[in-house]
């Protein structure tokens, strides 16, 4: 599956939602489990497809949410917010810290194209040999396939828990023929989940995937209203390199304005992304004075 570009002339309100008969029934058996994430499944996979959605700033954000999700299960306090301080307020030389690295692991898998080489340089404490044979190890239907990768990462090296649902991630993504790794598992389990072996982690994996699809079909349609508004706004800002600093907003969570590398100095950097909030066109992540972080 190729992505589409975003296209600012598409109606960001026809991205089609999840069935509510997906998102409200309540599956009881296996074969209902199983039907049901294939059915989110199908359904992620069509939007995905639409032009409308920024598929890079979508990535991103649920990059942030499967690393959230992690950290919640080593038992660290971070969440969202500090992660993002932790990545987007480093300077050269600082180091982000055990949290941090675990965003930076799942932002690096979600900026290329999926396969071992990218997966290699984001988990850097593996081998590419061991990943494609861990990769290797999945077989059956896409979810099936995810769900026999993460057992036998978390089988041999039961501590590799970002590793193993990245690598189950990456294994979904290549059974549904998508060229990047879209995160889903991770934010659909629960720490007990990782325990779990054969047919009961096959079950909870499904659980998870059907929870994530929806809520990544609610994000991405939010997400095509957000960056509607600022292509319409863009046009209007008559900053020297306010185009390109826009188009950092399309493809990244959160920006630092010191990120903005195309205007002229922080100061002028500052002053546009407060530009771009009064327009309506991003927002103020951090509810700070200082060190401030913005995104759509």
């Amino acid at each position: 599956m190729t992505y589409a570009q975003p296209d600012p002339t598409r109606d960001p309100d026809s991205l089609p939602p999840m069935p509510g008969w997906v998102t409200s029934a309540r599956a009881e058996t296996l074969e209902d489990v199983v039907f049901l994430s294939g059915a989110a499944l199908t359904h992620l996979h069509l939007v995905l497809g639409r032009a409308e959605v920024a598929q890079n700033l979508l990535r991103d954000r649920l990059a942030l949410r499967a690393a959230e999700a992690c950290v919640g299960f080593s038992g660290r306090p971070e969440r969202a917010g500090e992660l993002r301080d932790a990545v987007h307020l480093m300077r050269p030389g600082d180091l982000p810290g055990p949290a941090g690295e675990t965003y930076l692991s799942w932002r690096r898998t979600v900026e290329r194209p999926v396969s071992v080489e990218t997966l290699g340089r984001a988990l850097s404490g593996l081998e590419v040999e061991e990943i494609a044979g861990w990769l290797d190890a999945g077989q059956g239907a896409p979810v099936s396939r995810a769900a026999t990768v993460l057992e036998a990462v978390l089988t041999k090296a039961p501590r590799l828990e970002v590793p193993a649902l990245i690598l189950a991630d990456a294994a979904l993504a290549q059974a549904l023929g998508w060229d990047h790794l879209v995160p889903l598992l991770a934010a659909g389990l629960k720490r007990a989940d990782l325990r779990k072996r054969g047919t009961d982690l096959r079950l909870a994996c499904h659980r998870a995937v059907t929870a994530s699809a929806i809520e990544v079909v609610r994000l991405a349609a939010d997400l095509a209203r957000r960056t509607e508004r600022l292509t319409a706004v863009a046009p209007k800002l008559r900053a020297k390199g306010a185009k390109e600093a826009a188009e950092v907003f399309l493809t990244q969570d959160a920006v630092a304005p010191s990120a903005l590398a195309s205007l002229n100095s922080n100061r002028a950097a500052r002053r546009f992304c407060d530009r771009l909030v009064e327009l309506g066109a991003v927002r103020e992540l951090t509810g700070r004075d200082t060190f401030r972080l913005y995104g759509v």
